[in-house]
């Protein structure tokens, strides 16, 4: 039985983690490390310059889980590392995430980080992300469900055939219940754009400071990639590779240079 690190952006408190977690323990064993609050949005940051925390914590269920003080890839890092006990996983799985992580997102997203950290640490990997909690109040918990179901899935598949090195996969589940799901699509990354427009506000002693703050996403409907599939209803799946290298530009950027 493999061993299943889950870890999230969104803290270890979060809901989405335990449905996936629950569903996890099916099939294999499971530890959790996650961060002890929610860091969305902060990327692949790892910390350098102070101490790391490692504390055990209750889950909702009543089952223990361990909080970490950094940020989701110190996460992996940690347990890579083996400060759970010297158990080591042999997947990382990172969700569910409250809102999509597609297109752009994925560079921003500490969800994707953590399955990306596992992937240059040779593990196989997962990121899971769906809709924002709100959107869907009362039938979030399904769509939750329906996540976990599917990542239980790709993990199962995992046990049975290789990802190549360096990769991993980013799933993300359209904000739907389960009896209008479409089906599942392997996508490409997508079109999804912000625009920045951050607000300015005054303290009370006289200071300007700003609120960072996008309008968005404008998703590019194109059924192939990530943002469109999901935005038809599908469940998009995107293998991601490490190496970010564009090949097509080598031979034009060498010419610069004779």
């Amino acid at each position: 039985m493999p061993t299943i690190l889950v870890t999230n952006d969104d803290g270890v408190q979060s809901l989405g983690l335990l449905a996936l977690k629950q569903e996890l323990e099916r099939l294999g064993r499971v530890m959790v490390l996650a961060p002890a609050e929610n860091r969305s949005a902060i990327g692949h940051a790892i910390t350098m310059h102070r101490p790391l925390r490692v504390e055990p914590v209750t889950l909702a269920d009543g089952s223990q889980a361990y909080s970490c003080s950094g940020t989701p890839a110190d996460c992996v890092r940690m347990a890579i590392g083996g400060v759970l006990g010297g158990v080591l996983p042999d997947i990382v799985v990172s969700g569910i995430n409250s809102g999509h992580n597609m297109g752009v997102d994925i560079a921003y997203s500490g969800t994707v980080a953590c399955a990306r950290e596992g992937a240059i640490n040779s593990l196989p990997s997962v990121a899971v992300s769906t809709v924002f909690s709100h959107i869907m109040g009362d039938d979030i918990a399904q769509v939750w469900q329906m996540s976990a179901e599917i990542v239980a899935h790709i993990v199962t598949e995992l046990g049975r055939r290789n990802l190549p090195l360096q990769t991993f996969l980013n799933v993300n589940v359209p904000g739907v219940l389960p009896e209008d799901l479409r089906g599942i699509r392997v996508t490409k990354i997508g079109s999804r754009t912000y625009t920045q427009k951050p607000i300015q506000r005054q303290d009370p002693f006289g200071n300007i400071y700003y609120w960072s703050n996008g309008i968005g996403p404008v998703d590019t409907p194109d059924g192939q990639t990530d943002v469109g599939a999901v935005g038809q209803g599908y469940v998009s799946v995107t293998p991601i590779k490490l190496n970010g290298t564009a090949d097509a530009l080598i031979g034009r950027l060498s010419e610069w240079f004779v």
